[in-house]
């Protein structure tokens, strides 16, 4: 029976993990194990997934017996039959090259390590030539059974790709579709893998993923006031988190239109792809593309996106006025001026404002030096301010993210508003600490979004600012600068303590009367 709680099926979700970390330990570094776990667990996924919608499909035609898994590759060899197989799901998969078909005969398969390439190889060819090519194409790329890091002969390898199979295999997540689970599986494995290799993987780590109560957080935000948007976006997407938190608040028909993002890393941009798969995200409802979001952005010509969510990598460089078509650029032209080569940070707030619906909200995970740093980013934020685009500045806390202690903040944008003015929270302190970093949990989080929602001042915590009074400050959007911090240093009665310093002087003046007596005593005996 699988576990019917959440901290049931997390913790055997982590120790699975741990087990095969420990078998495959001194051969396997951290970023390649994460690659060959997800992969695999995304092969289980996509071959039960399957399954359960083709027996489903066979029990309600009344062949009640149908077991796809089963069932013999000449009775799904139809060219027909195959095509409409990935026109529904976007790929196709033979019976004898399922996850637990492959496995069973795993421990015997000499060649265990070409049955899989042959078996990756054929689910990826199954999409050529559809709509789903594209979001297929490359899915296992990094999963490579014949790396010399399994093993130094064919049979070490195959060794390790036994106990990886088994070890996925053996873990309980629900019936097939993943619908019993009360984790999010791939999120949650995500993460814990995040927490094991973060401090060897550095700064590294810490841009692909955001931890998942700050995605719910920048979620919630854009979807205030609303039951439903047309389309979620991310142009620095990651493994998806951020947009496929929308499912958890929204609900799975809330994004009616897809989830939209693009990633500059192939690795990264892999995992954000089988995410979406993992999360039964149809490849008709996703559309990830690989690249460099500021110089060659893709979704120029989609419609603009009601919600926009992102937590781009901090202060790095691109090609900014070294690049003289960047000027004229539609996004960046607007502002005047360009986002500095060396800090990238605005040239990503400027491009998801241009990408945002008149009606909608971007909210963005920014370096506190965007706030108050002069210059090209001055400049910047006078455009933004000037034109009424920030809607709220959240200071976050410290030590939230993997590969940095950094205290980030949340940028609010939107294009329709209903003052002049800048809403900033002081939310430095709304965390509780959970092992070696700090956690936004749920009572921080509504706090935090009562006081977006609420839209009013409360003491040391929220203040709502004119447009003008930012301008004439230098447009400083540093939420300290606007919330005035509670002072928690003991408050001192003056009178009380010149009451007690007043007894404490007589009573010293007492004692010297009463020495001076002594010292003269003494003096009268000699």
């Amino acid at each position: 029976m699988a576990p019917t709680t959440r901290e049931a099926q997390r913790a055997e979700l982590h120790k699975t993990i741990w087990r095969i970390a420990n078998d495959l330990r001194g051969s396997v570094d951290g970023w390649d194990f994460k690659s060959y776990v997800l992969g695999f667990l995304f092969y289980r996924y996509i071959s039960e997934n399957l399954a359960a919608y083709l027996d489903a499909g066979e029990h309600e035609a009344g062949n009640a017996d149908f077991e796809y898994a089963k069932a013999s590759n000449v009775d799904v060899d139809d060219d027909d039959l195959v095509a409409g197989i990935v026109a529904e799901k976007g790929f196709f998969i033979r019976p004898s090259e399922l996850f637990v078909n492959v496995r069973a005969r795993a421990s015997r398969d000499a060649n265990l390590n070409e049955t899989l390439e042959r078996v990756f190889g054929n689910i990826e060819a199954s999409a050529v030539g559809t709509d789903a090519e594209n979001d297929l194409k490359g899915l296992f790329e990094d999963v490579d059974v014949n790396s010399n890091k399994l093993g130094s002969t064919v049979a070490k390898r195959n060794e390790k790709l036994v106990k990886l199979l088994d070890a996925i295999g053996d873990l309980n997540l629900g019936n097939g579709t993943f619908s019993e689970n009360k984790i999010d599986a791939f999120g949650d494995a995500y993460e814990f893998l995040m927490q094991m290799y973060a401090s060897a993987a550095g700064k590294s780590g810490g841009e692909y993923y955001t931890p998942q109560e700050v995605s719910e957080l920048l979620a919630r935000i854009t979807v205030v006031g609303k039951t439903s948007v047309n389309k979620v976006y991310d142009p620095a997407c990651g493994s998806g988190s951020l947009l496929l938190k929308f499912r958890k608040v929204l609900g799975k028909d809330g994004v009616r239109q897809g989830y939209f993002g693009q990633e500059i890393n192939l690795t990264t941009y892999n995992l954000c792809r089988i995410n979406m798969f993992l999360h039964d995200v149809g490849y008709e409802k996703f559309d990830i593309a690989h690249g460099d979001t500021l110089i060659d952005p893709a979704h120029w010509d989609d419609e603009p996106f009601e919600a926009i969510v992102s937590n781009p990598p901090y202060s790095i460089r691109w090609d900014g006025d070294a690049n003289p078509l960047l000027i004229n650029d539609p996004r960046y032209a607007p502002a005047g001026v360009l986002a500095p080569k060396s800090k990238a940070d605005l040239a990503f707030t400027m491009h998801m404002l241009s990408w945002l619906a008149v009606n909608g909200t971007a909210a963005i995970v920014e370096f506190p030096g965007v706030l108050y740093r002069s210059g090209a980013e001055q400049k910047i934020r006078k455009y933004l301010i000037d034109n009424n685009y920030v809607d709220a500045v959240i200071q976050l806390p410290p030590d939230l993210f993997f590969g940095t202690t950094i205290a980030t903040c949340i940028i609010v944008l939107k294009k329709s508003k209903t003052d002049n003015a800048v809403l900033f929270v002081d939310a430095s302190t709304e965390f509780v600490r959970s092992g070696n970093k700090n956690t936004l949990d749920g009572p921080h989080q509504q706090r935090i979004l009562d006081a977006f929602t609420d839209r009013e001042d409360a003491a040391h915590f929220a203040k709502l600012v004119e447009n003008e009074a930012i301008g004439e400050n230098g447009y400083n959007l540093s939420v300290s600068s606007w919330v005035e911090a509670e002072d928690t240093r003991e408050v001192v009665d003056i009178a009380e303590l010149n009451s007690r310093i007043a007894g404490i002087v007589e009573r010293q003046a007492a004692l010297r009367e009463q020495i001076d007596a002594i010292v003269a005593d003494l003096e009268g005996v000699k």
